[in-house]
């Protein structure tokens, strides 16, 4: 059941994205053409203190008119190692600088568009560094204890499928 990308070309492009148009052979050997969604990879970091709370950032999407608990996350910038790009994130956008970053996991969250790759780590220490570089990327930044996160997920209080299952991931290695 393998599809096959014969050839594609860019129809639109920024520094952001390009949209490219594909021709794809099916297994029957019928062809279609199908759009997708070319991104540079995604590093998200955060980090779990002593008490078992996990730091957070309430945001609001535009995209989606909604409110929810996110992780801080941004592209990596071409020649910039993952996780000092999730360090990077982590510190412009809350405040706090990470200690020594561990891989959580990593997920293509809309793998039948796009072939975008968010890689999320954690660390278990973080020192505060002052008022965050980028405080437009969220309304307010909480400790919130981790225990809370299935409840969260489940309420609907963690939108984003990427933030959700990083959550749920750092959820199980704390309380198994």
């Amino acid at each position: 059941m393998r599809w096959k990308n014969n050839r594609e070309h860019t129809v639109y492009q920024n520094r952001w994205f390009r949209v490219n148009l594909a021709d794809v052979e099916l297994p029957d050997g019928t062809h279609l053409d199908h759009y997708l969604i070319r991104l540079r990879p995604v590093a998200v970091a955060t980090v779990v203190n002593e008490a078992n709370e996990v730091l957070l950032l309430w945001r609001h999407r535009f995209i989606t008119g909604t409110y929810g608990w996110e992780l801080a996350a941004g592209v990596v910038e071409d020649g910039e190692d993952v996780a000092a790009a999730a360090a990077r994130e982590m510190e412009e956008e809350t405040g706090w600088r990470p200690g020594p970053l561990r891989h959580l996991l990593s997920v293509e969250p809309s793998n039948g568009l796009t072939d975008a790759r968010h890689h999320i780590y954690w660390s278990d220490e973080a020192t505060f560094v002052g008022h965050p570089e980028d405080d437009f990327e969220s309304d307010r930044r909480e400790w919130v204890p981790l225990k809370l996160v299935p409840d969260m997920v489940a309420r609907g209080d963690v939108p984003a499928a990427n933030m959700a299952a990083a959550l749920l991931m750092l959820h199980h290695l704390r309380y198994g």
